[in-house]
């Protein structure tokens, strides 16, 4: 950043082999400034020019990045928000195409179907925390326990399903799929599968929720399953999550981290594949 400082005479003006006398404003003792080289003063504009423009443009760089000021989260939140649909976000920008980017209160659910996402949610939710607690790479011990954790959930409401006499099914190849790419990009790709995770709990705690209540009410006599429910208040757990997250991304390059952003995508579309199966 370009900054000017007093400058003392007797270190630039008088030592200075270039310039001559110098007159001073409203001073009748000496001529107008002599500039023997003036080129000099040219170079020195130019340079300061340079600077001002280099500064100006890092400004304008800094500002590309949505979110950046209060965390990496909120830049993560921004670019999720954006794949959303005007229906299901006000600050979506996605059009509507699939059954299940419609509203809720137009689905169809079936029991079976609602089954197979269940499956198949546990089976990635299982993936996820078996990475995490499994491994002991600093970036993943960070969130282990935060309270957050789904998989135990799951397995209460599925032997409930089978107490009522429903049949269990397998998972399907979504989600076997999604749940090999997530063990691909855990070895390989950290900022990519950071991605993931927290498109994963963040998007149910909020959008999650509201799909398991409106289920419920068409298909389970609105019954609330544990998979909606959480020990603990909700916000303060998703609160020290976001402050782990924020901590992992300080140690992230700017590359890293808009390569974790651009990951978004793939975790929408998974995601959405997994969640139109309650509709099938």
């Amino acid at each position: 950043m370009a900054y000017s400082a007093p400058i003392s005479p007797s270190l630039s003006f008088f030592k200075n082999p270039q310039l001559t006398r110098l007159s001073f404003p409203f001073s009748p003792l000496y001529s107008r400034p002599r500039v023997q080289n003036p080129s000099l003063l040219t170079k020195n504009k130019t340079w300061s020019s340079s600077v001002v423009v280099a500064a100006t443009a890092a400004e304008k760089q800094k500002k590309r990045y949505p979110g950046e000021s209060k965390g990496f989260v909120e830049e993560m939140r921004f670019v999720a928000m954006r794949l959303h649909t005007k229906e299901q976000a006000k600050e979506g920008e996605k059009e509507t195409k699939s059954p299940e980017e419609r509203p809720v209160a137009k689905w169809e659910p079936t029991v079976e179907g609602y089954l197979r996402f269940l499956v198949d949610s546990k089976l990635v939710y299982d993936t996820l925390e078996g990475i995490i607690h499994q491994s002991t790479f600093p970036t993943y011990a960070e969130f282990k326990n935060t309270g957050l954790e789904r998989a135990e959930k799951l397995d209460t409401d599925l032997k409930w399903f089978k107490e009522q006499g429903y049949e269990i099914p397998e998972p399907t190849d979504t989600g076997k799929k999604y749940s090999q790419y997530l063990k691909d990009l855990a070895d390989k790709d950290p900022p990519s599968f950071i991605c993931h995770f927290y498109n994963i709990y963040f998007a149910h705690s909020a959008g999650g929720r509201m799909i398991g209540r409106k289920v419920a009410e068409r298909i389970l006599d609105n019954r609330e399953l544990e998979f909606y429910k959480w020990d603990g208040d909700l916000s303060g757990l998703l609160q020290n999550v976001r402050g782990k997250l924020n901590k992992v991304a300080e140690e992230w390059t700017r590359e890293e981290k808009n390569h974790c952003l651009e990951e978004t995508e793939k975790s929408f579309k998974y995601s959405g594949e997994i969640l139109r199966l309650i509709l099938s």
